[in-house]
């Protein structure tokens, strides 16, 4: 069974919550963010990034979606 590939928060998430973790490694880095699904459900969206342009975007995403309060 094939997976969706996630490159994008909203691929997973459409509310966010109110902080995310970005976790640098040797070969890129990681943001882990937290929200609600579409059926309403918490789930956390794991992207990893190989540059800090591909994570600034993921970065100004979650900063423009609606937050889950």
């Amino acid at each position: 069974m094939a997976t969706k590939q996630v490159s994008t928060l909203s691929d997973k998430l459409i509310k966010v919550n109110e902080s995310f973790t970005v976790n640098m490694y040797d070969n890129g880095f990681m943001i882990e963010v937290g929200g609600r699904n579409k059926k309403g459900d918490y789930t956390n969206a794991k992207i990893m990034c190989a540059t800090v342009e591909q994570l600034q975007v993921l970065v100004q995403e979650a900063c423009g979606m609606e937050r889950d309060s």
